[in-house]
């Protein structure tokens, strides 16, 4: 710690502390330099006008002393929150002994690789083999592709609308958003769209009320209908929760039936569990949580706990058709991902973070309970520790997106960070650490809904 500040782990209480504009001077220093060098392509700086000095736990501090709660918790990628101790020693354990493995084995691959195969469910843990791919949550979800195009000898896949998969350019195919597609000439063919069950906004134009349909019957008869346009494919991958779609969980029996289609057809159904995994929803993987077992598990982001990257593809032995060389990726053996992720697995379950996640994320429930019926809001939904809170279209002349934009903006400047999602961004969302505490859930609680009053005056 070489700033002169307080540390952001010694902030007084739960409480964040905003001293500056934003950004401050020294802040505005380093955004100057980065938006003439780097791409135009960056995105996290034009929302968080900050330059980090350093962060622990729940909290991030800035150049200029700002100390903000940080629910952002890099896209999910800190299950343990910033800088966890002992995930730092095991990183630092690791850094004097092998730090790059290619497929090699080693002992923090293999312990790496116990971690994770010990968390599937008992059925599951003794015969799922494991695929080590690019360090990207996108590059594993190439490789299932990959995978399941190899064994089945079939081309097409099925994805679900409002899905997010990427952006490398398989899996932004696999992706719901046209915008981002339409820059992008030429993109992977051969992938089918279907509905989701987003009942809150009915992509069959339905009221949740009123539906006596699951959407999935479109898909099933679809595939089952020999003048149904789409051959066999060789996957269907979805979300059990679409994050980057807006926080929607799937229906349990939408989820079932796509299972049960899936195996009477013998079509592999791949569970993009990127943002759900590693304990988001409550349980380690949110599949657990429909009384399904799926083919296909990608997961990459909260692997290590710490933010190091690395993506791994689990899935049924009868599926590995692979040769030698079918998909590699130079840095598929992170060594301190694979010694920091195990780590976290031993933490996880020591401290029972999983229980502290069902904790706090019936805290959140309770404590937005009473947003859902104020107007400027259509929605608050979510499991575990992953929760949005989607906005109406206002009536002031405002877009629902630039609302958003404004609460995110309210909470940002009183020492929050939360993230958009959804359907033109209307979404406003919350991925706090796992490890996170009642005082700080109670805190960005409090800082949110100030965020909300000021960009809702009045209702």
């Amino acid at each position: 710690m070489t700033e002169t500040t307080t540390p952001a782990h010694a902030a007084l209480g739960p409480w964040p502390r905003v001293l500056t504009s934003l950004p401050g001077p020294r802040s505005a220093e380093l955004l100057t330099r980065q938006q003439r060098r780097e791409s135009n392509a960056r995105v996290y700086p034009r929302h968080f006008p900050i330059a980090v000095a350093e962060a622990f736990g729940s909290y991030l501090r800035d150049l200029d002393g700002n100390v903000f709660l940080d629910f952002l918790s890099g896209a999910g990628v800190l299950s343990l929150g910033h800088n966890h101790p002992e995930l730092v020693a095991a990183a630092a354990r690791q850094l004097g002994l092998f730090t790059h493995g290619l497929d090699l084995a080693s002992p923090a691959k293999d312990a790496f690789t116990t971690a994770q195969l010990s968390m599937l469910p008992d059925r599951m843990r003794d015969r799922m083999k494991i695929q080590f791919c690019g360090p990207a949550g996108a590059n594993a979800v190439d490789a299932a592709i990959k995978l399941c195009k190899t064994a089945t000898g079939r081309g097409g896949i099925v994805s679900f609308q409002g899905g997010f998969h990427g952006s490398s350019h398989a899996a932004m195919a696999l992706t719901g958003n046209v915008a981002q597609k339409r820059p992008i000439a030429d993109g992977m063919p051969g992938v089918s769209f279907f509905p989701f069950s987003s009942c809150g906004s009915c992509p069959l134009g339905l009221r949740p009320d009123s539906c006596e349909t699951n959407c999935v019957t479109f898909l099933e008869r679809t595939l089952r209908d020999p003048n149904g346009g789409i051959p066999l494919p060789a996957a269907v991958i979805m979300e059990m929760v679409q994050g980057e779609g807006g926080v929607v969980p799937a229906r349990r029996e939408f989820v079932r039936r796509v299972r049960e289609l899936t195996r009477e057809l013998n079509v592999p159904l791949i569970v993009d569990e990127v943002q759900t995994g590693c304990g988001r929803t409550g349980t380690w993987y949110a599949f657990e949580q429909y009384d399904i077992e799926p083919d296909v598990i990608v997961a990459s982001k909260a692997l290590s706990g710490i933010g190091l990257p690395v993506a791994i593809v689990l899935y049924a032995p009868e599926l590995d058709r692979w040769r030698p060389g079918a998909h590699t990726g130079t840095f598929r053996g992170n060594q301190l991902a694979f010694a920091t992720g195990a780590r976290a697995v031993e933490i996880i379950r020591r401290d029972d973070v999983l229980g502290n996640v069902r904790a706090r994320g019936a805290q959140i429930s309770a404590g937005l309970a009473d947003l859902a019926s104020r107007r400027g809001i259509s929605e608050v939904r979510g499991v575990g520790l992953m929760w949005g809170v989607e906005l109406a279209e206002p009536d002031d002349g405002r877009t629902v997106g630039e609302l958003a934009q404004d609460v995110q903006h309210n909470a940002l400047r009183a020492g929050l960070i939360v993230e958009l999602g959804g359907r033109d961004d209307r979404v406003v969302r919350l991925l706090p650490p796992l490890n996170v505490t009642a005082a700080e859930v109670d805190a960005a609680l409090t800082l949110l809904r100030l965020a909300i009053d000021q960009a809702l005056p009045g209702t």
